[in-house]
């Protein structure tokens, strides 16, 4: 029939909107740029960027599938589960295949890197259940980042962890995703009373705490890289845009993790 196919399009497109793809991408991304300058061979970071992505995904499709009734009572018609294009059911079994994709691409990156990569997933995954809501919703966001270069690291090669400040640059620039991330949905989350640490710095309180994460990130990277000439010049460069610029958050976290990432690998 003409129309199933068409129909079977659209209900992709909103699993896939579902899935949050557009963090999930940047993050998958910037892994694999990491792993590339890391040296890993072709074949081990496609596993790696697979086993990322479909953490990625997972995280997203259980958020949208815990925070249904919420984002119904906040209005949230644009998201799939709460327009109607998307079923409760077909949510649960992508979780459920996510899962079992992540795990299995987490393990053939070696035992060591997958023990890592999935501590960052759960610790999202904890998020979504019920600490984002809490004081301590950063705590998430600073492992599940702070494990990726770790994951890279002992992909196929158990014992090479990197320094330990790439693992700090890494869990800061996660802390100020989650702050720029929240920040277009404070009022939504009034309503639904989210009371993570962003809805309670409030929208005057986010751009601050959002410029000091974001700078102390790009300057633990800029003292662990040898402290050259032009970090310090990338290192004003975050601190103008992480304070001017908010209105694009997932534009403005990855283009200071392009900055980090720099950093990072020419030291």
């Amino acid at each position: 029939m003409p129309g199933s196919g068409a129909g079977v399009v659209s209900r992709t497109r909103a699993l896939m909107r579902a899935g949050h793809p557009e963090p999930g991408l940047a993050v998958t991304g910037l892994t694999v740029a990491l792993a590339a300058f890391a040296g890993l061979p072709a074949h081990r970071i496609a596993v790696l960027a697979v086993a990322v992505l479909s953490g990625q995904l997972l995280v997203g499709w259980t958020n949208d599938l815990i925070d249904v009734a919420t984002d119904r009572e906040a209005g949230r018609d644009e998201k799939p589960l709460v327009g109607g294009t998307l079923r409760v059911r077909a949510v649960g079994s992508a979780v459920a295949v996510g899962g079992v994709v992540c795990a299995v691409f987490s393990l053939l990156c070696g035992p060591a890197a997958a023990a890592v990569h999935l501590l960052g997933v759960v610790a999202a995954l904890l998020y979504n259940v019920g600490l984002k809501a809490t004081v301590v919703s950063w705590v998430p966001y600073l492992v599940a980042f702070g494990s990726l270069p770790v994951a890279v690291g002992l992909t196929d090669r158990p014992t090479e962890l990197p320094p330990v400040w790439v693992v700090v640059v890494a869990g800061l620039l996660g802390v100020g995703a989650h702050l720029l991330n929240v920040y277009p949905d404070l009022e939504a989350d009034a309503v639904t009373d989210v009371r993570g640490l962003p809805q309670r710095l409030g929208r005057r309180g986010i751009p601050v705490a959002t410029t000091v994460v974001m700078t102390a990130a790009t300057a633990v990277a800029v003292v662990g890289a040898g402290m050259h000439l032009w970090h310090w010049i990338a290192l004003a460069v975050v601190v103008a845009v992480s304070t001017l610029c908010r209105r694009a958050p997932l534009a403005v976290t990855v283009a200071i993790a392009a900055v980090d990432l720099a950093i990072v690998v020419t030291a």
